[in-house]
């Protein structure tokens, strides 16, 4: 299906842009992507594994993420950093309230939550302040905003110094720097695919600013853990013991918080999803699932 916009959605009133595939009438599974992420960033080839095991999948940009709504401002990031939130444009409520508006926008009740990295964050905050919304919860190279686990490794965040790419050319270059540090060395890499998404991703939306808007609301909605002990709902993680952007601690102590929930940890895994790691990671959701829908 071509992409969608869905207008007014929740309490902020935005407007989010989002794909609906395979049958509207299976098993809703959200997919909620990651920092600086557009849907884009849950590849065809993934999403399909998911299609064809029987499932609905929707893909969404998050706000300032591709064709949804973009903010305005620049939060001061040290000062947010250092304890002080008062430039946050928003936060992960925020964030979550706009999922679940898309969820009532769709008219689904409910829907199996799957998020990576931020959008761990994200489903992880829907599951504690909209937990009727959730019918299981994947929790993928994520954690629990805990400052003292799950973070970057020294190399990871010398990706971020520097001026931002403005260009095409730049971005496609610096994500593909990216990956070489990031991504997965157990698994084979596709440069070609991500100069390709990356490209695609650049043409739907470039904003430099809001991967600080983003961050910001990330640091300033805090930890979590006390109230992930709290969750009642079947939760799976997912982490690579190879991510150099959230440390695999993070997803153990995610794994740990959450009451019942189980861990797959993958091998040669960083911070993406491996076109290799494709069935495995569709495998293991699909299961958790299953096991819910019965």
């Amino acid at each position: 299906m071509p992409i969608e916009i869905a207008r007014n959605v929740g309490p902020s009133r935005l407007d989010i842009a989002y794909e609906r595939l395979g049958s509207p009438k299976a098993p809703p599974v959200l997919l909620i992507q990651g920092l600086n992420a557009q849907l884009l960033g849950w590849p065809d080839g993934f999403c399909a594994e998911l299609v064809a095991r029987g499932f609905q999948v929707i893909r969404f940009d998050n706000r300032d993420a591709g064709q949804s709504t973009h903010l305005t401002g620049m939060p001061n990031f040290d000062a947010a950093r250092a304890g002080d939130f008062s430039s946050a444009v928003y936060n992960l409520s925020d964030m979550a309230g706009d999922t679940v508006g898309l969820l009532d926008v769709l008219d689904l009740p409910s829907a199996h939550l799957v998020g990576v990295s931020m959008g761990g964050f994200i489903a992880q905050t829907i599951a504690i302040e909209h937990p009727r919304r959730v019918r299981s919860l994947t929790s993928i190279s994520s954690t629990t905003g805990n400052p003292a686990i799950g973070q970057p490794h020294a190399e990871a965040l010398q990706l971020f110094v520097g001026p931002p790419p403005m260009t095409r050319e730049q971005v496609i270059a610096k994500a593909l720097e990216a990956y070489r540090v990031l991504g997965s060395p157990g698994f084979p890499a596709d440069a070609d695919a991500i100069a390709e998404r990356v490209g695609l991703a650049y043409d739907r939306s470039f904003d430099p600013l809001a991967i600080v808007r983003q961050a910001v609301a990330v640091i300033a909605s805090g930890d979590r853990t006390p109230r992930l002990r709290s969750l009642d709902v079947p939760a799976l993680v997912i982490h690579g013991d190879a991510d150099r952007m959230c440390d695999i601690s993070g997803g153990r102590a995610t794994v740990e918080a959450i009451p019942g929930a189980e861990i797959v940890e993958i091998i040669g895994m960083g911070h993406d999803l491996p076109r290799g790691a494709w069935p495995l990671l569709a495998r293991r959701i699909a299961e958790l699932i299953e096991r819910v829908e019965r």
